[in-house]
């Protein structure tokens, strides 16, 4: 959960600037947006087939259009850095800004939904000349009428008569409206959706590292295609557009009237171009039996991962037999906050981990022998001192270790707890010769989540699935241990909002959308990528062989670099096979922590001066 409470301290925060105006890089622009865009789209250019083994790059919300190929095919990646300001173009290649994100001035109606808000840095990301033209929609989680947030957002909102403010239906009292998204609206008659993990607030823009999801641009249904909002799940896989809508749709209604105008909107709007599972969570009591077509939180995760293939261990043991560690996979947990989980791992393990660990298929032996491993990755102290902000970026980062309960949670997150920058002195698990595929992102505080699962704990060469959402590590955020309602039946408590997308590479793999490959024969795996959304769109055999190894079994090669006993038809599936990036925010290998290290308390006085010679106290 996140704090906006201020603490007494000696720090002076960074200046906030705005963040950059367009998407590559934050480059300011001296001509208005508006005044330099083309009356008419230019003609398009006749594309030439490409060569015999050349690879071809689509954006992740376009390349499902795109028809299928012979050659080797990459996607870029479904999540997108943010624009950071004190960094420089290459740290900042594919990444986007707020007013990249809502500078368009097509753009006629934008709901904002959030934790904290900065109502006038919100209306600068528009184009000056139709921002008071524009109906925007505030969505904050401020109930009581007396809090100072809500009239501080009231009273803001007040100055600009085109704003409308609403508070969320809340009725779990340690909930919070913590999900951050923005719906736009647009005069082209289409619409786009915007899941992210930043506060509407400056700092979160600047400074600290966050990721958003942006959807296509959706258009409108043709009359004769309305569809009908409450299909059975089972006609809607997981991952299709058609399933992202119901549960988008259901997620707004949790909010009652208040989303109402938009949901009657958006019903009209054609989803299917959106690769990817909505995973979110909203307050209540919900059973995990009944027929409603969403699940919330872990719920959501565990009822997803059963239609995501995974690699598996013992895909590459011949003949059956023991799976070798070496080749287990791992999830990877990466937060901002940690709450209270109780004083033994009984949640964590058995219902967050647990949920976790799903996947497409049978329970057997060997997939059971191939559970993943956990790391999470959380900052030190240390590196809060380093990062672009120093302490002051630690406002924004939370875990408690001081009380009996919070030193025993340490006990049990420690051996399992990975270092946010990886370049710790005190650190164990890298070495001076161990190559480092770097991010870019190593000082730049964390607010982004993520959660990664990678095919292979040792090399992360490839990906199975991975999450962006605004949910931390909470019971909060995803849901208490399975309980029984009054009628007997299994349910899950959950207290606040919140929303991310889960995407996995078969979803990318043929032009239909489709996650099994079966109509085209093409495959699809996930990579890791640094520093751009583009996988390398050239890469050696071995290369190729390694991606394809992870995902399907490795493929040996003689010494002339030729696959022995490999035909044709395995040759022809290689180079078919689709890649799709994902934007790395952390640099791998992981480091984790050493034995007397600890994770930064924001609740505590830290007295070694940081990068800028300030000291946070805390009364």
């Amino acid at each position: 959960m996140e704090n906006n409470r201020s603490s007494k301290r000696t720090v002076q925060d960074a200046e906030l600037g705005k963040a950059g105006d367009v998407r590559n890089g934050g480059i300011s622009r001296t001509t208005p947006r508006s005044l330099s865009r083309a009356v008419s789209p230019p003609l398009k250019k006749r594309r030439t087939s490409p060569e015999e083994g050349e690879e071809e790059s689509f954006p992740a919300e376009e390349q499902a259009k795109k028809q299928p190929c012979s050659y080797r095919r990459v996607v870029a990646s479904p999540f997108h850095l943010t624009t950071i300001r004190s960094l420089g173009q290459n740290s900042n290649k594919d990444t986007v800004s707020l007013k990249g994100l809502l500078g368009d001035p097509l753009i006629k109606e934008c709901w904002e939904f959030n934790y904290l808000h900065d109502i006038d840095f919100l209306m600068s990301a528009f184009d000056s000349d139709v921002r008071h033209l524009i109906k925007v929609h505030v969505i904050h989680g401020f109930w009581k009428k007396e809090n100072t947030n809500r009239l501080q957002i009231q009273s803001d909102a007040a100055r600009y008569p085109n704003i409308t403010t609403h508070h969320a239906y809340l009725p779990e009292p340690f909930g919070t409206h913590h999900s951050k998204m923005m719906v736009l609206l647009r005069a082209d008659d289409t619409a786009e959706i915007i899941i992210h993990t930043a506060n509407l607030i400056p700092r979160d823009w600047s400074n600290m590292t966050q990721a958003a999801w942006i959807s296509p641009r959706l258009p409108l249904l043709k009359p004769d295609a309305q569809q009908n909002n409450s299909s059975p799940r089972s006609s809607l896989p997981a991952g299709s557009g058609e399933k992202f809508k119901i549960d988008f749709l259901n997620y707004l209604r949790s909010y009652r009237a208040a989303c109402n105008p938009l949901i009657d909107q958006l019903a009209k709007y054609d989803f299917s171009s959106i690769r990817g599972s909505l995973i979110a969570s909203v307050p209540g009591r919900h059973s995990l039996v009944d027929d409603f077509p969403t699940r919330w939180g872990w719920a959501a995760m565990k009822e997803t991962l059963k239609s995501v293939p995974v690699r598996q261990a013992g895909d590459r043991v011949q003949g059956g037999g023991d799976v070798d560690d070496s080749e287990k996979p791992e999830v990877v947990i990466q937060i901002s906050s940690i709450a209270t989980l109780g004083p033994t791992d009984n949640w964590l393990k058995n219902t967050l981990f647990e949920a976790l660990s799903g996947s497409q298929g049978p329970k057997t032996l060997l997939s059971s022998k191939s559970k993943p491993d956990f790391k999470i990755i959380f900052p030190t102290p240390d590196e809060i001192r380093k990062s672009l902000d120093g302490y002051a970026s630690g406002g924004s980062i939370h875990t408690k270790i001081q009380s009996a309960q919070q030193a025993k949670q340490l006990q049990y997150l420690r051996p399992i707890f990975c270092h946010w920058a990886n370049d710790s002195a005190d650190g164990v698990g890298t070495t001076t010769t161990t190559p480092i595929r770097e991010a870019g992102r190593n000082r730049a505080a964390p607010h982004i989540k993520t959660f990664i699962r990678f095919a292979n704990h040792n090399t992360k060469n490839s990906i199975d699935w991975a999450l962006l959402t605004s949910a931390n590590l909470s019971k909060q955020a995803w849901g208490d241990a399975q309980s029984k309602n009054n009628a007997g039946e299994p349910q899950v408590r959950i207290c606040s909002y919140e929303i991310g997308v889960l995407v996995w590479p078969e979803l990318f793999a043929d032009s239909d959308g489709t996650s099994s490959g079966s109509k085209t024969g093409q495959k699809a795996v996930m990579v890791p990528t640094f520093l751009t959304d583009t996988p390398a769109s050239h890469g050696s055999e071995k290369d190729r062989t390694s991606l394809l190894g992870e995902k399907q079994g490795s493929a040996s090669t003689s010494g002339n670099g030729e696959e022995d006993g490999k035909g044709d038809d395995e040759k022809e599936e290689k180079s078919s096979t689709v890649v799709v990036g994902l934007r790395m925010p952390y640099n791998l290998p992981l480091q984790r922590y050493g034995l007397q290290e600890v994770p930064w308390v924001a609740t505590a006085n830290h007295l070694e001066p940081d990068w800028m010679g300030q000291v946070w106290r805390h009364e």
